[in-house]
């Protein structure tokens, strides 16, 4: 054991808010077995909620940071940032099977934080594991390995208005992922995670940052506005909306307050994920339109005008910010942002995140692939059509430029489905939609397709896919940064000069050094996880988790 850490301060958890009096100048988790029908009816919900009329002044809106005054970030970390191969943070209270209690319940959340179902202890990393697709011993490696490409995947981070009339929080006990307590912390723990990849390009140079989808986790405008200001460095975030909340008094104490976000240093990818093109990623938005921006919260939301900021329903204050957005118009926000983050006018064109990018020195070309139908259903979508006219005429593209290709996309081959969701029955059903082993098989007839790069189950993953008289190729899973452990992943691809490639994946957790609340936040993921309200991310294996997985170079 190298220490026990007790939980962070756990900002605002019990304390009164002041609403209009602010300083503030400076898995498998989806939603997918909701059992809610359109209106979100909260009757069938077991957690208590407060029914509640606001009667504060609706024109006081937070969350807007239009003509804001520039916030100073934190400053960049001052030390190397330990991969899991050095250090594990293991959560030291035992997982209670039974629900003892229910997190989304203010005074519960706040006893099991303090019986440490939020504490863990620092213990030595695991080691890399060699993989091979056949379970073969390794080659040795030759006299000159080359480095190809080393980038960050940044899976689900599910960038929540927790205070939407549009959310679901009182059916988290039947789905997974509707309520998280630290989902009002999600903005501070991105920003985080920006800091501490920055910290690791300081010392071992990465590429890019490649997103793994669900980037938003109810497709609203504003969380799409937090998501890119976080990542590219606007002059503030305010990660709030409709009232302006201040739960602790004063300025950037608070997971409300506006704060200066670090923005990466390298470049980042889009990628599109259910969650940032459906309604709580399951359902079509055109049925659910007037939802967010409306007063009507039925499937319970956060009240963060109260103590403890408990789970409502009833009339709640509106917010225009909050209006859905679309993939084609999300993809015109994004490709206008930054450097445009990989978005192709033949993306715009197609009004989907299907694009291809090269790194730069190397045989390697980026696909990526939108698997989210709108339609509805969280499950993936891969059509023949779609096959048919943009997959295929790009792998062969790619098989004539000589390039080696990594095929990413949100769901994994097993996630894939025919557009409806299993048990709910929303969603459009497709003749055409491949079924897991049509995926697989079809990337097996692509030899020079070396890895599917994936993530929607918020669970770690590292599975040789070897398809029947085709090419054998790797498909690796993330985890997701909203859900514990609460990770990242780091990946290298390697020649290693004897006829084989490698691709070296190490998991990573963000520091949060000098930021008590994306600590807390974290803190109260390791609660939602030891309290059984959330999944084990970190895979069935360790042979899920570090890995160096070796594949013969085509």
């Amino acid at each position: 054991m190298v220490a026990r850490l007790r939980p962070a301060l756990i900002l605002g958890l019990l304390l009164p808010a002041c609403p209009g009096d602010k300083d503030d100048s400076g898995g498998d988790s989806t939603t997918a077995s909701t059992t809610a029908g359109s209106s979100g009816d909260a009757s069938t919900s077991t957690a208590p909620t407060t029914t509640v009329d606001p009667t504060t002044d609706p024109g006081s809106t937070g969350g807007s940071t239009t003509g804001a005054p520039a916030l100073e970030p934190l400053p960049p970390l001052a030390d190397p940032v330990p991969l899991t191969d050095e250090v594990l943070r293991v959560p030291t209270h035992p997982r209670d099977m039974d629900k003892l209690f229910d997190p989304r319940i203010p005074a519960e959340l706040a006893k099991g934080l303090a019986d440490g179902y939020g504490d863990i202890e620092l213990m030595p990393g695991e080691p890399v594991l060699p993989r091979t697709l056949d379970d073969s011993p390794p080659p040795k490696p030759g006299p000159a390995p080359k480095l190809l490409a080393r980038f960050v995947h940044l899976a689900d981070t599910q960038l929540s208005d927790d205070e939407s009339p549009a959310r679901l929080a009182n059916f988290d006990a039947a789905a997974s992922g509707a309520f998280r307590p630290e989902e009002g912390h999600l903005c501070r723990m991105l920003n985080a995670a920006v800091r501490t990849v920055n910290r690791i390009h300081q010392d071992t140079p990465v590429d890019f940052v490649l997103l793994g989808g669900d980037n938003t986790d109810n497709s609203q405008s504003n969380e799409l506005d937090w998501f890119l200001g976080i990542l590219d460095g606007a002059p503030q975030v305010e990660c709030d909306s409709a009232e302006d909340n201040d739960i602790v008094p004063g300025p950037d104490n608070d997971q409300k307050d506006p704060f200066g976000p670090v923005a990466l240093d390298v470049p980042w990818r889009w990628v599109t994920g259910n969650h940032d093109v459906l309604r709580q990623g399951t359902w079509p938005q055109m049925q659910f339109m007037k939802e967010p921006t409306g007063t009507s919260a039925t499937g319970g939301t956060r009240d963060y005008s109260m103590p403890g900021s408990p789970i409502i329903t009833g009339t709640v204050l509106a917010d225009p910010a909050r209006a859905f957005v679309n993939e084609a118009d999300q993809l015109k926000r994004v490709a206008d942002a930054g450097d445009g983050h990989g978005i192709t006018a033949a993306a715009l064109d197609l009004g989907r995140a299907v694009y291809t990018f090269d790194v730069e020195g190397s045989p390697l070309r980026i696909f990526v692939l939108s698997s989210a139908a709108a339609t509805g259903s969280s499950t993936g979508l891969i059509r023949q059509a779609d096959i048919d006219a943009v997959i295929e005429p790009t792998l062969q593209t790619a098989a004539a430029d000589n390039k080696l290709v990594i095929v990413t996309s949100h769901h994994r081959s097993v996630s894939l489905n025919n557009g409806v969701e299993p048990g709910l029955g929303v969603g459009m059903e497709f003749a055409d939609a491949l079924t897991p082993d049509e995926w697989v098989d079809y990337l097996g007839t692509h030899d020079h397709v070396i890895l599917h790069l994936a993530a929607h189950s918020h669970t770690m993953h590292a599975d040789p896919r070897s398809p029947v008289g085709g090419h054998a190729y790797w498909e690796v899973a993330s985890p997701a940064l909203a859900d514990f452990p609460h990770e990242l992943r780091l990946l290298e691809v390697w020649d290693q000069d004897n006829g084989s490639l490698t691709i070296r994946t190490v998991a990573f957790d963000f520091v949060a050094d000098d930021d008590p609340i994306a600590d807390a936040g974290r803190t109260m993921g390791v609660l939602d996880f030891t309290s059984f309200w959330e999944g084990d991310g970190r895979g069935p294996e360790p042979t899920d988790r570090n890995v160096e997985l070796w594949i013969a170079k085509p």
